[in-house]
């Protein structure tokens, strides 16, 4: 993705990952954006109502000491209607050479994402209007977060942004998202929403406008309240200010409100726009139950009854697919399946073999002890607190999770690995040859008595064990 925004703290992202580096570009440039383009308000209708939302905290009786406490997000019976508010606007509803531009954009060559982004309003809209509606904002500003990632948990810029409002990992701390090794809330919808809008409605009181709330969100508040100084005496309180500034504004904040603004037009009115028949997803909804520390997201599908992959799209803030290794851990699972996870994971607990511990021998890779047992990488990964497979070293003990028929193998001889012959080609990095044999760097080194200074040359012959 691009990198062509910046917000807080000399905060750089992306626009959208998915508007493109080369789509983005030609529509950037084919705005007069040195000049104020001429306004065209429309009459703002009536603020349009939130989303019935129904929030519902269910608690069950616990099992084995895990708290099976349930939490529901589910629609109030008038989902699809929220979804296309018609022309209400809570926002002021403007059009703009900008807008109109953007809008030709989204609704033109940008039209299949754009589908796609309208249709997964279906799955976060009710969960932000409702966020939202708590706050007191503006239900318009769920179109920040639709041109911020295409709703999308997993998008990540060049810059390291990451998640539904592209968060990066200062400014995600600040609002109190965990970001660590095992957990990255700013793929979390829910907390990474109430973190959004946290740091929006701060600007808003700073600055008394949604619009420049929005400008800071995108390239940092302090560069727009030094832009009120300079241009606009210092003057809050008035969303024109907004298009006061605009022209000093870095050239992609220029158009981060006016691409709002499109995506707002058409997410309202879709049919006028050419998104007939749109099949809005699913809505979230989710139980919550409390998992010991270091369990596999496979294995709580598998209590619960349910594919892994649903699991995974639930909690995509679980970055190695399993709890975080000694603390409990909520996770989320599929609605009416709380009590099944409940009833089947003592069971399944107690049913999963003691891990062996194994002492890495010199020139071992992971793919070496996985075969050796008959276990998957993933899973020795998974057993081993997502441990790198390129920076295990000999002597290192692992834990493989296989059953006491197989202990004994790792008593056995080994068969001494077997040597191959790499020749390098023109480009070859040793990074790039570890990788595709599946070693390490230093492993190269060792094998081929290469020093941290030795330098490889097209034609030359290098010993990789595999």
């Amino acid at each position: 993705m691009k990198q062509i925004l910046q917000r807080g703290n000399s905060r750089r992202k992306g626009w959208l990952a998915a508007l493109g580096p080369r789509r983005l570009a030609v529509g950037i440039g084919a705005l007069a954006l040195g000049a104020m383009a001429a306004m065209y308000p429309y009459t703002p209708d009536s603020t349009p109502a939130p989303m019935d939302a129904l929030v519902e905290h269910v608690d069950e009786a616990p099992s084995f000491g895990i708290n099976a406490a349930v939490r529901r997000v589910v629609d109030g019976g008038s989902y699809i209607d929220a979804l296309s508010p018609g022309v209400s606007w809570d926002l002021p509803n403007v059009r703009n050479e900008r807008v109109d531009f953007w809008i030709e954009f989204l609704s033109g060559r940008n039209a299949d994402k754009t589908r796609l982004w309208l249709e997964r309003q279906g799955r976060y809209a009710p969960l932000i209007r409702q966020a939202l509606a708590a706050e007191g904002m503006p239900q318009d500003l769920l179109y920040l977060a639709m041109i911020e990632s295409g709703l999308s948990t997993k998008a990540y810029s060049h810059a390291a942004a990451s998640g539904m409002w592209q968060f990066i990992a200062e400014t995600g701390r600040r609002y109190d998202l965990r970001i660590d090794g095992y957990v990255d809330e700013r793929r979390d919808p829910v907390k990474s929403t109430v973190a959004a809008l946290k740091y929006l409605s701060e600007m808003h009181e700073d600055f008394g406008s949604w619009f420049l709330a929005a400008a800071g969100y995108n390239s940092g508040e302090n560069r727009v309240a030094r832009l009120l100084r300079e241009r606009a005496g210092g003057a809050t309180g008035d969303e024109n200010l907004y298009w006061v500034i605009s022209p000093h504004l870095p050239r992609e904040t220029r158009d981060y409100v006016p691409l709002t603004l499109a995506m707002a037009h058409i997410a309202k009115q879709p049919e006028r726009y050419g998104f007939t028949d749109l099949a809005y997803q699913e809505p979230l909804e989710y139980e919550q139950v409390q998992v010991p520390g270091g369990v596999s997201l496979a294995m709580v599908a598998r209590a619960a009854g349910v594919d892994e992959d649903v699991v995974e799209e639930l909690n995509p803030h679980l970055m190695r697919g399993i709890t975080p290794p000694g603390e409990t851990w909520p996770v989320r699972v599929p609605l009416d399946r709380g009590a099944d996870f409940a009833a089947n994971f003592e069971r399944i607990l107690a049913e999963t073999p003691d891990p062996v511990e194994y002492v890495i021998r010199r020139g071992e890779t992971l793919t070496h002890i996985a075969r050796r047992f008959g276990v998957s990488v993933d899973a020795l990964q998974s057993a081993n607190g997502g441990v790198n497979p390129r920076r295990i070293q000999a002597g290192q003990r692992i834990r493989v999770p296989v059953d006491g028929a197989v202990v004994a193998l790792a008593e056995q001889p080994r068969p001494e690995p077997r040597m191959q012959v790499h020749q390098v080609r023109r480009g070859d990095t040793l990074w790039d040859i570890a990788r595709r044999y599946d070693v390490s760097v230093s492993q190269l080194r060792s094998w081929n008595s290469l020093s941290s200074r030795s330098a490889i040359q097209p034609g030359q012959r290098l010993r990789v064990r595999t």
